[in-house]
């Protein structure tokens, strides 16, 4: 008996994870009031991921390259937290005190749309601040309290947070110990956001540093790449041109990294789909989730006695 249940599990299961590997990663199933799937990225992080791209003594020239033109499927959340067409700067309201200029944000979402696994709306979330350390992003502070409340705003009328893009470290390069604890802050704000935001799966998407403001650039870049966690991938911006100031990126390097963040994701999406299981575990509530768990929890039972 145990046999031919655990045989059948196999095979529902087969069929299952078969469909969602062949599926596209993009669905209808949660939809916005306008009644358009909305794929929902979160930016956040510093200054580079809240746009210096053509800012130059503290004004922005205006200039918006192609890739990142407005499109209507393209959507922000504003600081007043309502959905409107995205544009650069992105980060404006949000960044506030500083001129914000082109942020890869754009061109990310550009690029996704164009390689056709998009079906709904994008909706970016920008959170970014510029000069901040990652100890200032830590739970219990108010960068990391606001982030979790833009992220969980996002996705109030439907939608799935789909990524955490993520570039911050430049302000962790000044000091030794900053930069030695980066590690162990980034994994840890991996694993709080994933519980906060309820999704264990959640991929972040983080950016090794081109540049920064001390001496310790390459110890936080060794510890942005020797993150090991499941789901989290590290999109390298060395060798980028900067801006005078040798801090930020030029306009054209955001587009660059904008569109190598999209193909990071989109290949991440393809390939490393959570299982059936997997599935089961974080979404209990959902009715195949709770069939797949009942048939396995059965199993068990069955199994044991």
């Amino acid at each position: 008996m145990a046999a031919l249940l655990l045989s059948l599990l196999s095979m529902f299961l087969a069929a299952t994870s078969a469909r969602i590997r062949d599926s596209k990663p993009f669905n209808r199933t949660e939809l916005s009031e306008a009644g358009v799937a909305r794929d929902i990225f979160i930016l956040a992080g510093q200054s580079n991921m809240a746009g210096r791209g053509g800012v130059a003594g503290g004004k922005w020239d205006g200039k918006v390259p192609p890739e990142c033109r407005p499109d209507p499927s393209i959507l922000r959340l504003s600081a007043g937290l309502g959905w409107e067409e995205a544009h650069e700067p992105l980060h404006a309201d949000i960044d506030v005190g500083k001129t914000c200029g082109v942020g890869p944000g754009m061109a990310f979402a550009n690029a996704v749309r164009a390689s056709g696994w998009g079906v709904g709306v994008v909706g970016l979330v920008p959170c970014a601040v510029g000069g901040t350390k990652i100890s200032q992003w830590a739970k219990g502070t108010s960068l990391y309290a606001e982030l979790v409340s833009r992220a969980t705003e996002s996705v109030s009328g439907g939608g799935t947070i789909r990524a955490i893009l993520w570039y911050q470290g430049e302000s962790d390069t000044v000091s030794r110990e900053d930069a030695e604890a980066y590690k162990g802050n980034m994994e840890k704000l991996i694993m709080d956001l994933r519980t906060d935001l309820n999704n264990p799966f959640l991929l972040i998407i983080q950016v090794a540093l081109a540049s920064g403001e001390g001496k310790y650039i390459e110890m936080v870049r060794e510890a942005q790449l020797g993150i090991n966690l499941p789901n989290v991938e590290c999109e390298d911006a060395k060798g980028l041109n900067l801006e005078a100031d040798k801090l930020h990126l030029t306009t054209m390097s955001q587009v660059h990294l904008g569109q190598e963040l999209a193909r990071a994701f989109l290949i991440t999406r393809h390939s490393s789909q959570p299982s059936v299981l997997e599935q089961a575990v974080a979404h209990p509530h959902n009715s195949k989730h709770f069939f797949v768990l009942f048939l396995v929890s059965t199993i068990g039972y069955f199994v044991i006695w």
